[in-house]
Formats: structure tokens, C-alpha cells, sequence
């Protein structure tokens, strides 16, 4: 608003006067030394330094953070949203971004956000080859190669290279955030994490993809995304080989290996490997969902799952088999559909010995040793290994089917059972085998034709030892024993 603008502007002229009148006091004590027989070689001019003094004359009215230089306030103040100084708001931006339309005052800064747009790194570090678009962060990151990376967290230990990276790490700790959106009221502990934020509001997506179009929000969104082109992952777990885009992904998956856990929750004390996790563990307890979808109504409390949920809507499925081009909605599901190709089973049970290709499979597997998973039915007692197994259970039991066919109406308990059932529709019978030809509709189907093949019988009756290649012959099976 105009009054605090106003504010902030008159604060300028009042710190100004009080910095010229504390050099004009230096000179008079100067003058007044010099008399007793003592020199000053310098009066301390506006431009001091930590070796000089620690006086900080620039005060930040919204934040209340200290500066040396005036400068350093001006910047300062433009990452507060909605606050600049009059000086600013008029000065002439002759300078026009083509891609995102953003306008500069000056051609370097022009300059230099257009890297952001052509993925120009010219600063490329002589150690591990990571490249930045800006000198600032280069110059931090090879402090962190010589080990100099003096300002240390005192909550767990966690060593940066610059006091601004100090004091925006602690607010993990702290929870502080002092960048709150004017349009939804969410807080950010980070400026540049708001001004992400607002382009969710305001449809800007400033970052194209140069190899397919696609548009973001975010470098590191495109940056990410360019891997499903490219394969280019540099860093490498020396423990397990996996490979990562960034080396902070690299570092976040290395506690798994170590096991450390430096995030911890103050409501219940759980311990999180990652950052991301516990603010997304914290709205367990405050019971916060940010992200509603607008089609449906649900709402998620991480990001990355209502991204996944949107496609439920929009039918996008970007991941696609190398071996038979099928489309996936998520990379995890494209993984084990592969191992259906190759015949790799990761996860062996210890107790049988039997394998499986995804850990979805082998934790449900090992329910049937144990009897025990974390998820209870109240009803029945059922036990299931995730929390959304146990939600889709519970409407068998209220009978609630919020999910419906949009061709006849009919409407299922869970999502992937109309995914399905649109089959029967389309008449798409994606699950084809390689021996004889014959396609299917229902993975289930698949499954137990291949064992025509293989001569496999997984399903073993403890009465008679009769032993069946489907389940639905067996359980026919079992009620001859029941009468």
C-alpha cells in the first residue's frame, strides 16, 4: 500500500541522516584525539567492514535485518513481495524477456535471466563439474570444496557456505516463514520459494522444455524433467550406483545408507532423512491439505501426490515401456510393468523363497506369513500394508463408490477398477502374451494364463495338497472342503 511504501521511504532518509551524523561525530572525535597527541589514519567511511565494526546502520522495517550498505537494504527489500521503494516502482525497464515476458532496469541482469531460459551455464565447477547460471552460487559451492563453510547450524550441525543459506536452512528448525502469498495466505520460508508459489495463481510457467515444449514453473522442474530426454544423471551412490540430477538428491539418498535422520518432528519426535518430509509429516497432526483438486474436490497434503492424482482426470500418462511403448501415469508403475518383460523379481521372501517384481507385492505377500500389517479394518480386522489399501477396503464395508464410469455410469470402489472396466468399452487388451498371442484385459487374467505356460501352481491346498494355477480355482476348490 501507498502509506507503507511511505513508510519505507522516509526510513531510508532517517538512516541516512543518522549515518552522516555518526561520521560527522567520528570526525569531531578525530579532531579532538588528534589534540591529546593521538591520529586517526581513517575515518570509517559508509562502505565499513566486519574487521572494522559491527554496526549494521540499515535496518529492514519489515524483517528488522541489519546492513552495511544501503545497497544491500534496496536489494534486500525487493524480496519482500508487494514492498519497493519509490525509486524503484518508476524507474524505466527498456529490457524484455520474449520467453516470459519479465522486464530489467539494467542489460546484465537481462542477460543473465535469459540463461534461465536457454539453460546456459557458465560457471562450471573445476571439481565435480556442476554448472550455474550465476556467479554468487558458483563462488559458494567451491567454498564448500575447500571446506570453507563456516556458518554452522546449531540444531544439527549442518554446515553452509554464506550467512543468507544459514539463516534460510535454520527456519527449517525454527518453522519460520516470513514470505506469505497474498492470494492464499501460505507462508514460505524461502523468497524464491514464493515466487514459485505465485505462478500457481498467476499460470506462468517461465521455463520451456527445448526438447519437447513442455512448460514449468521452475528450473529445477525442468531440469528434472530433461532426464526423461536425456538419461543425464552425474551423481552417483558410491554405496548402490543410483544416480541423481543433483547432488542435494544425492545427499538426501546417501541417509539411507548411513542412516541418519537430522529432521525430527516436535509433536511426536519422528525423525525424517529429508526436509521436504517433515513438512509434509507435520500436516499429519495439523491436518492441513494445500493442494484440492478442483475437478473432484480431494485434497493431499504433498504435491507430488495430487500431481499424480490430476492425471487420474486428465488421462496423461507420461512414461512410456521401452519394450512395448504402454503409457504409465507414474514412473514407479513403468519400472515394474518393465520387469514383466525382463522377468526380473527383486524382492525374494525370506520365510518361501518366493519373488516378486514390485515391493507392493512382497509386503501384501508377507501379511500372509505374519498376519500383521500396520493398517487395521475396525470391521473385520483385515490388515494391510498401506494406508490407502485399508480406505479402498473400508467402502466394502460403507459401500461408498466415488469413482464412475464416464461412458455407462457405473461406479467402483477404487480408481484403478473403472480404469479397468473403460477397457471393456474400448475394447484395449493391453496385457498380451509373448508364447501364444492371446491379450487380455485384466492383469489378473494375464498372470494366471502364463502359468498354462510355465506350469506354475503358487496356490497350494493345506488340506488335500492340491495345488492350482489361479485363485479363483482354488478358493472354488477349498469350499468342497467346507461342504
Amino acid at each position: 500500500n501507498k502509506l507503507g511504501d511511505q513508510n519505507i521511504t522516509d526510513q531510508y532518509k532517517i538512516q541516512k541522516k543518522n549515518l552522516r551524523s555518526y561520521v560527522i561525530q567520528r570526525l569531531c572525535e578525530s579532531k579532538e584525539s588528534s589534540q591529546h597527541g593521538e591520529t586517526f589514519s581513517q575515518i570509517p567511511k559508509p562502505r565499513l567492514t566486519k574487521k572494522t565494526t559491527e554496526i549494521k546502520p540499515y535496518n529492514c522495517s519489515i524483517c528488522g535485518k541489519g546492513f552495511m550498505l544501503h545497497s544491500s537494504l534496496t536489494r534486500h527489500i525487493r524480496s519482500h513481495p508487494g514492498h519497493e521503494l519509490d525509486g524503484f516502482k518508476n524507474r524505466e525497464k527498456p529490457y524484455k524477456c520474449k520467453d516470459c515476458g519479465s522486464t530489467f532496469s539494467y542489460l546484465k541482469s537481462f542477460q543473465r535471466h535469459e540463461r534461465a531460459h536457454t539453460g546456459e551455464n557458465p560457471y562450471t565447477c573445476a571439481r565435480c563439474g556442476k554448472a550455474f547460471i550465476y556467479y554468487r552460487p558458483f563462488q559458494a559451492h567451491e567454498r564448500a570444496h575447500g571446506g570453507a563453510a563456516p556458518y554452522q547450524c546449531q540444531h544439527c550441525g549442518k554446515a553452509l557456505s554464506s550467512p543468507g543459506s544459514l539463516r534460510i536452512h535454520t527456519r527449517i528448525h525454527t518453522g519460520e516463514k516470513p514470505y506469505a502469498c497474498k492470494k492464499c495466505g501460505k507462508a514460505f520460508s524461502c523468497p524464491s520459494s514464493i515466487q514459485i508459489h505465485e505462478r500457481t495463481h498467476t499460470g506462468e510457467k517461465p521455463y520451456k522444455c527445448q526438447e519437447c515444449g513442455k512448460a514449468f514453473v521452475s528450473r529445477t522442474s525442468v531440469q528434472t524433467h530433461m532426464v526423461t530426454h536425456n538419461g543425464d544423471r552425474p551423481y552417483k551412490c558410491t554405496e548402490c550406483g543410483k544416480a541423481f540430477i543433483r547432488p542435494s538428491f544425492l545427499r538426501v539418498h546417501e541417509r539411507i545408507h548411513t542412516g541418519e535422520k537430522p529432521y525430527e518432528c516436535k509433536q511426536c519426535g519422528k525423525a525424517f532423512r529429508c526436509s521436504t518430509s517433515i513438512q509434509i509429516h507435520e500436516r499429519t497432526h495439523t491436518g492441513e491439505k494445500p493442494y484440492k483438486c478442483k475437478e473432484c474436490g480431494k485434497a493431499f497434503s504433498a504435491r507430488p501426490a495430487f500431481r499424480v492424482h490430476m492425471r487420474v482426470h486428465t488421462g496423461e500418462k507420461p512414461y512410456k515401456c521401452r519394450e512395448c511403448g504402454k503409457a504409465f501415469s507414474r514412473h514407479s508403475y513403468c519400472k515394474v510393468h518393465e520387469r514383466t518383460h525382463t522377468g526380473e523379481k527383486p524382492y525374494e521372501c525370506k520365510k518361501c523363497g518366493k519373488a516378486f517384481i514390485s515391493l507392493e507385492n512382497f509386503r501384501r505377500h508377507a501379511i500372509t506369513h505374519t498376519g500383521d500389517g500396520p493398517y487395521k479394518c475396525a470391521e473385520c480386522g483385515k490388515a494391510f500394508i498401506f494406508l490407502s489399501a485399508l480406505r479402498t477396503h473400508e467402502r466394502t464395508h460403507t459401500g461408498e463408490k466415488p469413482f464412475e464410469c464416464k461412458l455407462c455410469g457405473k461406479a467402483f470402489s477404487c480408481s484403478s477398477y473403472v480404469q479397468i472396466h473403460e477397457r471393456t468399452h474400448t475394447g484395449e487388451k493391453p496385457y498380451a502374451c509373448a508364447q501364444c498371442g492371446k491379450a487380455f484385459i485384466y492383469p489378473t487374467s494375464f498372470q494366471g494364463h502364463l502359468r498354462t505356460h510355465t506350469g506354475e501352481k503358487p496356490y497350494r491346498c493345506e488340506r488335500c495338497g492340491k495345488a492350482f494355477s489361479l485363485r479363483s480355482s482354488f478358493q472354488r476348490h477349498e469350499r468342497t472342503h467346507s461342504g
